[in-house]
Order: C-alpha cells, then structure tokens, then sequence
C-alpha cells in the first residue's frame, strides 16, 4: 500500500514550513502542543499525500487549517479546494480559521476546537 501519511519524501518540505511558521501559526500552537486542548495530541505541518495540514490530531482525524491574506490571491483558493478534496476522503475533517480570528478572538476559536473534541475521550 502507498503511504500517505508524512512520506519522507516530504520531509524537507515540511521542516520549512514549520521553521517559518506564521505569528498566527505560532500564537495558536502555543494553545495546541502538549496536549492542552482536551488531553489530545496535535503535530503541525503534517503530511497527507503531496499535502500539508497546518495543526492536525491524528487520534481525532481533525485537521485545523489558518487562512490568511495569501488564502484569497491567486490560484490559492483552487488549490485549497483540491487539497481538502484529496485530503477528507481519509476521513479527515477540517476546521478552518482565519488569521484575524487568531489575532482578535483566540478564545474563541479554542473554544471551538474544544467543542469539536467534546465527542470524544483522550487516553
């Protein structure tokens, strides 16, 4: 079977991602590592085929997904769409924020993401 999930080959990729990781990217990870948000885990930049989710908790198959400026410009929107079309047939389920909800409204968007792990039971 063909591996999916964080292919090696995708390694460096994601390394610069997380290295030049966004304020806004950063603000809310602080809220995420470590299991903070309902005893669940979450990784960041993780890789599903030629994809990269920003914030996602394998355990829950949540992937959470910042949008910035750059998200509006150009053939960004359309590629947004064809990533999220490969990436929920996996199961995966996406929550999507702006970075102006980072920046004005932080609680609000953990709450949100608290909600969506109310469902479920950590280890």
């Amino acid at each position: 079977m063909t591996k999916f999930f964080n292919r090696a080959s995708e390694t460096p990729k994601r390394r610069v991602l997380r290295s030049a990781a966004t304020r806004h990217e950063l603000m809310l990870w602080q809220h995420l590592k470590g299991k903070q948000v309902s005893g669940f885990k979450f990784r960041r930049q993780y890789g599903v085929g030629p994809y990269n989710i920003d914030f996602y908790c394998p355990e829950l198959k949540l992937a959470i997904e910042l949008d910035g400026a750059v998200h509006a410009q150009g053939d960004q929107p359309q590629y947004d769409v064809e990533r999220e079309q490969f990436i929920k047939p996996f199961g995966i389920q996406f929550l999507r924020f702006s970075n102006d909800m980072i920046e004005t409204n932080l609680e609000s968007v953990l709450e949100t993401i608290r909600t969506a792990t109310a469902n479920h039971s950590a280890d």
